[in-house]
C-alpha cells in the first residue's frame, strides 16, 4: 500500500510534467480543484473576482484525488489547491514535501464514505463479513483515512483485504459493475456508488469514532513565502463568496446555477451536495477547533493511523509548521 501512495503521487507528477506546465511570477498562477465537488469559490471563480482582485490570470485545473494535487504542487505545475483532503496533505508532508495549509476549504462528514455492495447485504452489523473482499480505495486520501478508521472499528484486518488503488469515480464504476466489494469516494461519484450499495455508518457516526473530514486550502511553502499578500487577496475572495453562500436567500439562489454548471452537475445534485457542506467563517477558521490548534492535533492523529497501516514510513513530530495563519488573517483585514 506505502509503494502504491509514493507510485501514484509519482505518476500524477509525470502525467502533469509537459501538459500543464503553468508557472507562477510570470503574471499568471495555476489553481487546482475539483470537479463534481461544488464549492461556493466556483461563483467567484465563474465572475472572474479572482482574477480581478489579483491582477493576473488564472488556469483552473481539475484533479480527481488531493493526491495528484500534492505531486502537481510538488512540480511546480500548481501554486494553490482548493479543497484538497487533509489526510493527502498529511501523507505530502510527512513525506518531505513543503506544503502549508492557509485556510479550511470545507467540513463534510456526510460527503465521504465507503459503500458496500447491495448484494452482498452488509450492514454495520454484520461488517464482519468484509474479512477478505476487494475494495477500491484511492490511496492516501480522506476516504482511505476513513476506511481505515472503520475497518479497525469493525474489527476488520485489512492487510487480509484486496484494496485496489482507484479514484472515485473508477471505483463507483467498479462496484456497479460488480468488480469489487465495497468503494470508497466523494461527491458525485459517492452519490453514484450509493446506487448500487449502501454505507456502514452515517456521518454522525464516523464523526462519533474521531472521523472527521475536512478540506484544507493548500500551497507550496515557498509560494506562501513570496507571495503572501497575493495569497491573502485570494482567500478574501474564497471567505466573500462562502459568507454569500451561508447567507442564504436570493443570493445563494443566483449562485447555485453557476455553481453546478461549473461543477458538471445539475442543480438538484449540486443542492443536495452543498447541504452536506459546511463553509466555516474566517474567524471560526482560526479559532482552536480548526487552526489554532485542532487541525494541526488532528494531523497527528491522521499520520499515527497512516503509520500503523504501513501507508506511510514515517511522521513529523509535530504539524505545527504546516499551517500557516497570516494570509487568512491579512485576508480578515481587508
Amino acid at each position: 500500500m506505502k509503494k502504491t501512495i509514493l507510485g501514484a503521487v509519482l505518476g500524477a507528477t509525470a502525467m502533469l510534467s509537459g501538459t500543464t506546465a503553468m508557472a507562477d511570477g510570470h503574471g499568471e498562477i495555476t489553481v487546482a480543484y475539483f470537479l463534481e465537488w461544488p464549492m461556493p469559490f466556483q461563483y467567484a471563480k465563474e465572475m472572474g473576482t479572482y482574477e480581478e482582485a489579483l491582477g493576473k490570470k488564472i488556469n483552473w485545473v481539475s484533479f480527481d484525488s488531493g493526491v495528484a494535487m500534492s505531486a502537481a504542487m510538488a512540480s511546480g505545475d500548481v501554486q494553490i489547491s482548493v479543497s484538497q483532503g487533509v489526510p493527502p496533505f498529511v501523507v505530502a508532508t510527512s513525506g518531505g514535501q513543503d506544503l502549508q495549509i492557509v485556510d479550511v476549504a470545507v467540513s463534510y462528514s456526510d460527503n465521504d464514505n465507503c459503500v458496500v455492495a447491495s448484494g452482498l447485504e452488509i450492514d454495520k452489523t454484520s461488517a464482519g463479513e468484509l474479512a477478505g473482499k476487494k475494495v477500491a480505495v484511492p490511496l492516501g486520501t480522506a476516504a482511505h483515512y476513513g476506511f481505515l478508521k472503520q475497518m479497525s472499528h469493525f474489527g476488520v484486518d485489512v492487510a487480509g483485504m484486496s484494496v485496489v488503488d482507484m479514484a472515485p469515480a473508477e471505483g463507483a464504476a467498479a462496484l456497479s459493475q460488480g468488480a469489487v466489494d465495497m468503494s470508497c469516494g466523494w461527491g458525485g461519484a459517492l452519490r453514484r456508488m450509493k446506487e448500487s450499495g449502501n454505507i456502514l455508518l452515517t456521518g454522525a457516526e464516523k464523526e462519533e469514532l474521531g472521523i472527521l473530514v475536512f478540506d484544507v486550502t493548500s500551497a507550496s511553502a515557498s509560494y506562501v513565502s513570496e507571495n503572501g499578500d497575493e495569497l491573502a487577496k485570494f482567500l478574501k475572495v474564497t471567505a466573500d463568496a462562502n459568507a454569500m453562500w451561508n447567507g442564504g436567500g436570493e443570493m445563494a439562489a443566483k449562485m447555485l446555477p453557476v455553481i453546478a454548471k461549473d461543477a458538471g452537475m445539475d442543480e438538484e445534485a449540486t443542492a443536495e451536495t452543498l447541504a452536506g457542506f459546511v463553509f466555516p467563517s474566517v474567524d471560526e477558521q482560526l479559532s482552536e477547533k480548526w487552526l489554532g490548534g485542532g487541525s494541526q492535533t488532528f494531523m497527528g492523529g491522521v499520520a499515527q493511523v497512516f503509520l500503523d497501516s504501513g501507508s506511510i514510513d514515517s511522521a513529523l513530530d509535530s504539524y505545527e509548521g504546516t499551517v500557516n495563519t497570516g494570509p487568512l488573517m491579512a485576508a480578515k483585514g481587508m
